[in-house]
């Protein structure tokens, strides 16, 4: 174990090849090139191959090849490659290929601030890509959940076969703090199966089912198409179905995960709740230490995975709250979810979207303005 003074794109790096990721395809963006630099650096070292390539779009679909080559595979961008990115995720989603997606927030859209964080991306990393997918989004808070993140993002990962992203921003990409970074880390080894035993998309193996590499011992297809459990295409309306509903396995398992991914903090009684994610909850955390001092009884529901959302957390909050604030670095995102689940009668959107952080003064201050002090 070593505790080392990292910057949030240095530690997503380092984790990665802890995780065992031995192939990054990228294209340099703001804020997120930095991940691209150690990983070009790095990678050689432990047997890995790092590409640049021509832009996001193949970057995305070389890491979908290396992984059915049977490398763990990830990439880096920000707000215009992520947009870039969707086609290939929605391909990685259909044909249940595991990948890890860094993507570093930023203000937008289109150009819009490179170097200056928002939370815009929250909406497309669920819905980005056209129908009913599976993803799971990871919101890391500080540096050492960055490392932590990604490590966790490579092995759900795998074990699910969804595409997985971090969601990190300008803010937690840049910026140093202590990380400890172990000398191993706990890594998903999903069950392997014998060639000859092999269906890409057998029932009953939507999760934690080895990925067999290409080259291995047997052919099999791998489309974009709907498909049957071989691979091959299909236009039977029992097998769409089918193949869907695997998706609805898949999510499931990852919701199970979400649940057991939230932060509690402040009083168990209290009255006013936030729900923060990201570098918005740290925030958060002293505006709710703020309110407690002056016994305003409050708390915080912090999601460390915001896709699937964590529903029964929400949902218990609602039932003890007066009042949900859902503060972002945006023009209203996540908050619909929350107003959703936990009632838009109690449900306060507090927004953010000039491309600077929240200070603890100006939440207190809406807190105060909207009827929650």
């Amino acid at each position: 174990m070593g505790l080392e003074l990292l910057q949030g794109n240095e530690a997503a790096a380092i984790a990665a090849i802890k995780a065992g990721v031995r192939f990054y395809g990228g294209y340099p963006i703001t804020p997120s090139s930095e991940i691209a630099e150690v990983m070009a650096r790095e990678l050689p070292k432990v047997g890995g191959v790092f590409i640049q390539f021509e832009d996001e779009i193949s970057s995305l679909a070389a890491c979908i090849g290396a992984r059915l080559g049977g490398l763990k595979s990830m990439t880096a961008t920000s707000g215009p490659g992520f947009s870039l990115m969707q086609e290939h995720l929605g391909f990685a989603a259909m044909t249940e290929i595991p990948v890890l997606i860094v993507n570093s927030m930023r203000g937008g859209p289109s150009t819009g601030a490179p170097t200056m964080p928002m939370q815009g991306d929250v909406m497309q990393a669920r819905w980005g890509t056209h129908g009913d997918h599976p993803i799971v989004a990871i919101a890391p808070s500080s540096v050492q959940e960055v490392f932590d993140s990604v490590v966790k993002g490579v092995n759900i990962s795998e074990a699910l076969r969804v595409p997985v992203l971090i969601l990190t921003d300008e803010i937690t990409s840049h910026m140093r703090e202590k990380v400890q970074i172990p000398d191993t880390v706990s890594i998903v080894e999903p069950r392997k199966i014998e060639p000859d035993e092999f269906l890409p998309y057998k029932d009953g193996e939507e999760i934690n089912v080895y990925m067999l590499p290409f080259g291995s011992g047997k052919r099999y297809h791998v489309t974009g198409l709907f498909h049957g459990p071989d691979g091959f295409p299909t236009n039977k309306n029992e097998l769409m179905k089918w193949k869907l509903d695997r998706f609805t396995v898949k999510m499931q398992e990852a919701a199970r995960l979400s649940e057991n991914s939230v932060e509690f903090y402040g009083r168990e009684d209290a009255e006013i709740y936030f729900v923060a994610y990201g570098i918005v909850a740290r925030a958060v955390r002293e505006v709710v230490e703020r309110l407690n001092e002056s016994s305003k009884k409050a708390a915080m529901l912090r999601p460390q995975i915001l896709w699937p959302v964590p529903e029964k957390a929400i949902k218990a909050i609602s039932g003890r709250a007066r009042v949900v604030f859902v503060p972002e670095m945006n023009m209203g995102q996540y908050s619909h979810v929350v107003a959703e689940i936990a009632g838009e009668e109690k449900v306060v959107a507090v927004n953010r979207y000039d491309c600077e952080l929240f200070e603890v003064e100006s939440i207190l201050g809406y807190v105060k303005e909207n009827g929650g002090i």
